[in-house]
């Protein structure tokens, strides 16, 4: 049988309350009592009951960890720094697969059910209104990768995504490219949106290059594949930017299967620097967003937030810089 509460006070010779207050976070115990109660605790292999815990200071330590991407490999190497970060501080991790969801009502509901602390909305794709809901609702929240803002709703972590279609249309023009293309994720996220009208803003203060666009169906391999072979029907651009890795190797299939080369034939540069982008047969030249130190920003973040749930809402906003490998022409 497992070992209770109850049998750790009648080893250690306290009461059940001190033992209750020495595995309770800030209650008041002296350090004789707590070495007591452990030293009870080690030699019958108890551990405190988390859910048991929870009724006591109202506090479930459970974090809402929610993404509507499950087909990016990017957010494997996202959701493993997340849920290892969260429990580093103690907390755990709840993932939620949003893929399907368009309401973020029924988010809501759903999470209030398990009475987490608070909600990392981890998406680059969902819009503002949805991490907003969480905060209407009462419920701590984070928008990570979210759009940034100079006045954010909620607190937002990630990059700013105009700049990095100006970086790419930077990258294209010092190549000597006449003819670029931008081809985005789906046209409903904001980070496609946002992508596109930097790349387009740069690219119109040069009249003299031909600028198209156009946009795949998701943030996935078939996606981008399936969205440059219809380009390459007609006369497709020098080069591209797709705006995020797996749109690029997605991109670079296409382009290989048809007897072309990257990039002699056509140059590609992607978004992310996800690990797989650097890969031999990739070599994918990126964009890299440093996603180990928004992971840890917006860890700090809920954890502050859940000791001053009143912090006013504040937007962390962290550089890019551009990889260079080997699918664009060399400078």
């Amino acid at each position: 049988m497992a070992v209770t509460l109850k049998d750790v006070a009648e080893r250690a010779g306290v009461s059940r309350s001190a033992v209750s207050r020495t595995f309770t976070d800030g209650a008041s115990v002296s350090d004789k009592m707590r070495r007591k109660v452990e030293k009870a605790a080690r030699e019958l292999g108890y551990s405190p009951n988390a859910l048991a815990s929870s009724l006591t200071t109202g506090r479930t330590k459970l974090i809402g960890l929610v993404s509507n991407n499950f087909h990016n490999p990017i957010f494997l190497e996202v959701f493993d720094l997340f849920t290892r970060g969260l429990q580093d501080r103690g907390l755990r991790p709840l993932l939620v697969n949003l893929s399907d969801e368009t309401e973020p009502e029924n988010s809501v509901r759903m999470l209030r059910q398990y009475s987490v602390d608070g909600v990392v909305v981890a998406s680059s794709t969902l819009p503002p209104e949805f991490a907003k809901a969480f905060r209407d609702a009462g419920v701590p929240v984070v928008h990570s990768f979210g759009r940034s803002s100079s006045s954010p709703a909620v607190h937002v972590v990630g990059i700013d995504n105009m700049e990095c279609g100006r970086m790419a249309a930077r990258s294209l023009m010092a190549r000597g490219y006449q003819r670029v293309g931008f081809m985005g994720g789906p046209i409903t996220a904001t980070s496609t949106q946002d992508r596109h009208a930097g790349f387009m803003a740069e690219m119109a203060q040069h009249p003299g290059i031909q600028t198209t666009d156009s946009f795949a169906s998701a943030y996935s391999f078939d996606a981008g594949r399936t969205e440059m072979l219809r380009l390459l029907q007609n006369d497709p651009a020098e080069a591209y930017f797709c705006g995020d890795d797996v749109l690029s190797i997605g991109a670079l299939s296409a382009i290989r299967d048809t007897g072309l080369r990257v990039p002699q034939d056509i140059g590609i540069i992607g978004l992310n620097d996800m690990e797989m982008s650097g890969w031999e047969y990739i070599n994918l030249t990126t964009i890299h967003q440093p996603i180990r130190q928004i992971v840890a920003s917006s860890i700090e973040c809920m954890v502050a937030m859940l000791d001053e749930p009143d912090r006013y809402p504040e937007a962390r906003i962290f550089p890019c810089t551009v990889i260079e490998r080997g699918t664009l022409r060399a400078l």
